[in-house]
């Protein structure tokens, strides 16, 4: 998924699912997965503690963030774009 061809950082998109944290937006991303026995397809998610320099992503947007230097405690990520509303 590494679409940052330079340093072969990690990207992803999801949906901000929170932004009550100054400059610090929360992001799921969801997967879909097949589980190994019964071929079932499931979606699995994870969520992300996001930074928002400008603060303008909001709850619902579609964003792309890159993997960066520890920012905080839980803040490893910074956003790249708003993708869509």
């Amino acid at each position: 998924m590494a679409e940052n061809k330079k340093t072969d950082k990690r990207v992803f998109r999801g949906v901000v699912v929170s932004d009550r944290m100054a400059k610090t937006v929360v992001v799921r991303v969801d997967r879909m997965k097949v589980h190994p026995k019964y071929k079932k397809t499931y979606r699995q998610s994870n969520r992300f503690k996001v930074h928002d320099e400008k603060g303008e992503c909001k709850v619902g947007d579609l964003v792309r963030f890159v993997e960066t230097r520890p920012l905080s405690k839980d803040k490893r990520w910074r956003v790249i774009e708003k993708v869509s509303t």
